[in-house]
Formats: structure tokens, C-alpha cells, sequence
């Protein structure tokens, strides 16, 4: 392997590192935009593992709006990340596969207790407030993502993206 395949074989990493990381943060700030752009003109999205759906990118973004809405608060970990990228006889090709293993605390939304004012028990940010990080999510689950990703002109996007939940502690579990 030449430098110059190298050093394009290690940009290749971070880009799709990139990608990975984008998704979490997406699904986490509920970017649905970001989201979709995130994925190839054709992809696809399969959460049937964890109790969801499968569908297209602009689908899977709506079917998550609504779903997440139970979880304000949320934080994916996506961990050891394995990249396996496509080998043309030393040379990287443009595909990708990605298993990485998360885990993702939630916690369910807080409304106001009737006669409440709208602000109480909204998100300070501080510690031990509603939605906050001084409280134990009400609702974790972990498992492996597998990412199939594939290079657009410049750019990695997912072609396919496969949840394959492990375990989860539920409220009341």
C-alpha cells in the first residue's frame, strides 16, 4: 500500500467515522434534515429489531419524529466501530461496512402536572432538573448498529442501516 492510498484510506475512515457520529447526534437533537441528508438518494433504514419499522430515509425521519417525542432526552454511545472497507486489489473502493455497538439512554417526557405553569419541570440543563443529567433515564436499550455505507462523489452516505437491539431495562424492569 502506497502512502498516498494510505493517507486516503485513513481520510476514508474519518470521513465515515464522520457519518456514524452524525447519525447519533441527529437522532439525538432530533434533526430530521440532518438525518436524511445523512443517507444515499436510495437508502434505507431498519429498526424492526427494536420494536420499530423499516422504510426509506425521509420515512424512517418521520416515523422517528413522532416516536421520539416520547423521549425528549435521549444520548446514543456508539462504540467500537469496526470499519471494514471495500478492497479493490489495495486500493479502497466505495463501499463501506460499519458494526458498532450502542447504548442509548432515554428519558420519557415530563408534562406538566395539571395546573402546573408550562415551565415547571422543563430542562434547566442543571443537574437534578426534569429532564436533566441528575436523574436515571427512565428507558435503556443496547444492541449493534450495522451501517452500509457507500461514497457519493465526495461523500460517504448510508445506503443501509440495520438495528440489531441486544437487551433493554424498561421502566418498572
Amino acid at each position: 500500500m502506497t502512502q498516498r492510498v494510505a493517507l486516503a484510506t485513513v481520510l476514508d475512515r474519518l470521513a465515515i467515522d464522520e457519518v456514524i457520529t452524525g447519525y447519533a447526534a441527529a437522532v439525538d437533537d432530533g434533526a430530521w434534515p440532518e438525518y436524511r441528508a445523512l443517507f444515499a438518494e436510495d437508502g434505507r433504514a431498519d429498526y424492526r429489531d427494536a420494536g420499530g419499522v423499516e422504510g426509506t430515509a425521509e420515512e424512517m425521519a418521520r416515523w422517528l419524529a413522532q416516536t421520539m417525542r416520547l423521549f425528549p432526552v435521549r444520548q446514543h454511545l456508539i462504540v467500537n466501530r469496526r470499519i471494514r472497507l471495500e478492497d479493490l486489489g489495495g486500493y479502497p473502493g466505495d463501499r463501506a461496512e460499519v458494526r458498532a455497538d450502542y447504548l442509548n439512554p432515554m428519558r420519557l417526557d415530563r408534562a406538566p402536572a395539571a395546573g402546573a405553569s408550562a415551565t415547571e419541570g422543563a430542562d434547566s440543563g442543571e443537574p437534578g432538573s426534569e429532564r436533566s443529567g441528575g436523574l436515571s433515564p427512565d428507558f435503556v436499550t443496547g444492541g449493534r448498529y450495522t451501517f452500509e455505507l457507500r461514497r457519493t462523489g465526495p461523500d460517504w452516505l448510508i445506503h443501509r442501516l440495520t438495528v440489531h437491539e441486544k437487551w433493554r431495562r424498561a421502566p418498572g424492569a
